[in-house]
């Protein structure tokens, strides 16, 4: 069953999600609890699922014959051709180390592909608003990416080494190499492609990354003027393989492919 595409409405919605999953999150932050791994009592896994729990709530009210995707709770199957896809806590360590780097991330994927996103960090309070054929804002107001002339000019940002296999690794080392790697950013997770969407990076690269990792961001970097694509330079939909890249001058998209040196095809 296909649902006529009403924005307006999907975004009033997704905003009442961004809204009650930080409203869930806040009060674990920071919040003193033991913060060693338990394996269902750290704070980061009781705020995880207390967002959740808070937007699932709101969508099987609001939107009963949608899929729901989460990263905490699974698959829940609609019959429609929507899926909303959820990850309440991007950005796990950057949580348990008191850091406001993470984010809440909100997509929904239609048939396939992404058509909205939220980046949403809610002890800050700044959320970035992605729709397709809508301009990105922050807070509101409109974002762009910045122009960046060459490679060489590039600032670099990525989560962290660990999450690269040593083949991804050197790939990502030799556009890294090509980049101004002096100013090469580690950590940050979903939170680097919010600060490429407001054109304070260049070039995001990841691997790994599973639908709920990158969907939402997808709308909001390429509202920004921006572009993400695997690693061979394809669009990201529903199938792709967790290779990520995104830019904020897709003018750079070749020399960033060429410099990644890969063919995953």
């Amino acid at each position: 069953m296909t649902r006529p595409l009403n924005l307006d409405a999907d975004i009033a919605l997704a905003l009442r999600l961004a809204d009650a999953a930080g409203e869930a999150i806040r009060p674990y932050f920071r919040s003193g609890v033991a913060t060693e791994r338990k394996e269902d009592a750290s704070p980061v896994t009781l705020a995880d699922r207390a967002a959740e729990e808070a937007m699932r709530a709101i969508l099987r009210a609001e939107a009963p014959l949608d899929t729901i995707i989460g990263e905490e709770f699974g698959v829940t199957a609609g019959t429609s051709n929507r899926s909303w896809v959820l990850d309440p806590i991007d950005g796990t360590s950057g949580f348990l180390a008191g850091r406001a780097m993470f984010g809440t991330l909100i997509a929904l994927v239609i048939e396939g592909w992404p058509v909205l996103g939220i980046i949403d960090q809610p002890i800050l309070r700044e959320r970035w608003v992605g729709a397709s054929g809508r301009p990105t804002t922050f807070n509101g107001q409109p974002v762009k990416t910045r122009l960046c002339r060459e490679l060489s000019d590039a600032t670099i940002a990525t989560t962290g080494p660990h999450y690269f296999d040593d083949h991804d690794g050197a790939h990502f080392m030799a556009l890294a190499a090509k980049t101004d790697h002096r100013r090469m950013v580690m950590g940050g997770d979903c939170y680097n492609y919010a600060m490429l969407a407001s054109g304070h990076l260049d070039v995001v690269c990841e691997a790994n990354l599973k639908l709920h990792d990158w969907a939402a961001l997808v709308p909001v970097v390429e509202g920004a003027g921006g572009l993400m694509c695997d690693w061979n330079g394809d669009p990201l939909h529903a199938g792709s393989d967790g290779h990520v890249l995104a830019l904020g001058d897709p003018a750079r998209l070749e020399d960033a492919i060429e410099g990644l040196g890969c063919d995953h095809h």
